[in-house]
């Protein structure tokens, strides 16, 4: 599945949240027609056809847009569904931007999916960043989109003006109501050109650091994966202009944000078993994993490796990589640590 991305920044938004440089973030400078068809045509130098994959409209709010530009955007996924170069396509919009006549249209144009910026289910939140929208205007959009048929994904932000752990936490509990398919969490950053920036400067808002920036973003993870709902990135994708020299002022970004918290969520699971396990006769706990899982497991400059080195102390730990299907954790005498370190 391969999918063809069509940046139309801050296209049909007549809000500038405080947080939000869209030009900056995706790397475009317009939304016109003619700009959308030079991306479609640099991805179809590569991208073979299949009904697998999927044509998507980022960065504005797609529904907000004039009507006859909306109808010419999706005229040139038309020639692609036609093609069968894809079979679908999906948009990110604006929750106060869900009419009925608009998603007849959607649907008409081969449009199965549509993420909604929620960013948070919090008033005062929303109020802060200047979004625009309340919380009841989400829960009536998600409504509507499933009553036409349509797939549904948020966007949710952690580290936002005036939202504590507590309001992220509650966030998350009124989504897992709404029940979405699938979901983008975003650690916010402070990003040059933003009003944001101002207040940053001035001391005014003070960013995540990283390390509780993967602690927020892990629960929101834990809880939407254990029900169900595919997360389908984490952080703010590392393009050449987003991480230009000058454009990330301040805030918790790293290009790989998905594994950072992936790798939190591995230490939280696995800390209870190595303790446990810890506490049978030999010299060293050994963690087998697949070698996929080697990096993950080790986590961001072996942070998991010393965290858990620390917790078993005086006894070593050591983790594996091998040709093991799932995670083993067991105890060793130094005599057997060489042969169990390469077993399957």
């Amino acid at each position: 599945m391969a999918i063809i991305p069509i940046f139309i920044p801050h296209a049909g938004c007549p809000h500038q949240c405080v947080f939000c440089n869209q030009k900056t973030i995706s790397g475009q400078k317009t939304a016109a027609v003619e700009g959308a068809k030079e991306q479609i045509k640099k991805w179809l130098e590569w991208v073979k056809p299949s009904l697998e994959n999927e044509a998507a409209f980022y960065g504005g709010s797609f529904t907000g847009l004039d009507i006859a530009l909306q109808k010419e955007l999706l005229a040139l996924t038309d020639e692609l569904l036609e093609r069968k170069v894809i079979g679908s396509v999906r948009l990110s919009t604006r929750p106060d931007y869900i009419y009925g006549e608009r998603l007849e249209l959607l649907r008409a144009h081969g449009v199965k999916l549509v993420e909604l910026g929620v960013q948070s289910l919090d008033d005062k939140v929303l109020e802060a960043a200047e979004r625009g929208h309340t919380v009841e205007q989400v829960v009536e959009a998600v409504a509507l989109l499933k009553e036409y048929g349509f797939k549904v994904g948020v966007q949710l932000m952690v580290g936002m003006p005036k939202q504590d752990f507590a309001s992220v936490k509650d966030t998350v509990e009124k989504v897992l109501a709404l029940k979405p398919d699938i979901a983008r969490i975003y650690p916010l950053l402070v990003i040059k050109g933003t009003p944001l920036a101002k207040s940053y400067a001035a001391g005014e808002f003070e960013p995540l650091t990283l390390e509780e920036a993967i602690r927020q973003s892990a629960y929101v993870y834990k809880k939407l994966f254990k029900a169900g709902v595919k997360i389908i990135r984490v952080g703010l994708h590392p393009d050449d202009e987003l991480c230009a020299e000058g454009n990330i002022l301040a805030g918790p970004f790293h290009p790989s944000m998905g594994e950072l918290v992936q790798s939190y969520l591995l230490r939280e699971e696995l800390t209870p078993k190595i303790l446990e396990v810890a506490k049978q006769n030999g010299e060293a706990v050994l963690i087998l994993c697949p070698r996929n899982l080697e990096s993950k497991l080790r986590g961001m400059r072996n942070g998991n490796l010393k965290y858990w080195s620390l917790l078993v102390a005086p006894k070593k730990l050591i983790i594996n990589g091998t040709s093991v299907s799932k995670i083993k954790i067991i105890c060793v005498s130094s005599n057997d640590l060489e042969e169990a370190a390469t077993q399957d």
